[in-house]
């Protein structure tokens, strides 16, 4: 496993384990138990997903220290403000039973997310939170956010796929500093990216899938992953990637997949925003 250094100089595994769609409490604790078995050491979850308490009980069972984790969740936009901020966060540590976390996002840049954000930086300060950055901000708002915050965030968690490459994207996030995260890094299983025919070719080269091959793609971007399966096999095989290296060629040849777009969420859709804003984790 390899790491990245944030901004801040705390060091992230460039790929773990992510549970969104895992709501049911026991298919979630066993998939992260089973994670931190084949290796995980990143867990990314959400006060969205609805499984926080039961990521907090794998890593309880796991009989793995915290200290050699690397826990993150995330604050749902119907907590979006200041007070909310900090009423969320302290929620979302209960559940997972931990006293710190190790990284705390901003899931999107939607309500108050400004006032969240100094409530964030308060926490980091604090020492309650080793690092704290963002989700789905797209270039322009990433540079607004940054061009306006005391702390700038250390991660953007964004769909990065060989489908959705984002290369603006990740341009910008450079210029500030920020480490690219991607949410879907096997494109949600869309385009048949399991067996497509350019990735499995260049897999075959390494004996390797085509799925192992686009998160390889994506690490060797700087990009940080965390595919998802309850499947240990799939689990095992995701993470078993550290023994080969795509060439410049290979990597540009994938890039070539890019359709610009993301067919799976569309965020300039007034519709999306307003489902979002309905969506509620509390009454």
């Amino acid at each position: 496993m390899d790491y990245i250094t944030l901004n801040n100089g705390v060091k992230m595994p460039l790929e773990g384990f992510g549970v969104f769609q895992i709501p049911d409490a026991q298919v979630c604790e066993k998939a992260v138990l089973d994670a931190i078995k084949s290796g995980y050491r990143l867990i990314d979850t959400a006060a969205a997903y609805m499984n926080e308490e039961a990521v907090g009980n794998a890593i309880v069972k796991s009989g793995v220290a915290h200290e050699e984790l690397f826990v993150v969740t995330k604050l749902w936009v119907q907590d979006a403000g200041y007070e909310q901020a900090k009423k969320a966060f302290n929620t979302s540590l209960e559940k997972l039973g931990l006293d710190y976390l190790d990284l705390y996002l901003i899931h999107q840049p939607m309500g108050d997310y400004h006032g969240a954000w100094r409530a964030m930086e308060e926490l980091y300060k604090e020492g309650k939170i080793r690092a704290i950055g963002v989700c789905n901000f797209y270039p322009a708002i990433l540079a607004d956010f940054c061009e306006t915050v005391d702390v700038s965030p250390a991660i953007n968690q964004i769909e990065l796929h060989p489908f959705f490459v984002q290369e603006n994207a990740l341009d910008n996030m450079k210029e500030y500093g920020v480490t690219p995260m991607a949410w879907g890094p096997l494109a949600e299983g869309k385009h048949g990216i399991f067996n497509h025919p350019v990735l499995t070719a260049i897999g075959d080269k390494y004996s390797k899938s085509a799925a192992q091959v686009a998160l390889r793609w994506n690490v060797q971007r700087g990009v940080v992953i965390i595919p998802k399966s309850t499947h240990i096999e799939r689990m095992e095989q995701n993470i078993d990637i550290w023994d080969f290296e795509l060439t410049s060629d290979e990597i540009a040849e994938i890039s070539k997949l890019d359709l610009g777009k993301s067919e799976i969420v569309d965020h300039g859709d007034p519709a999306f925003i307003r489902m979002i804003h309905s969506l509620k984790v509390h009454d």
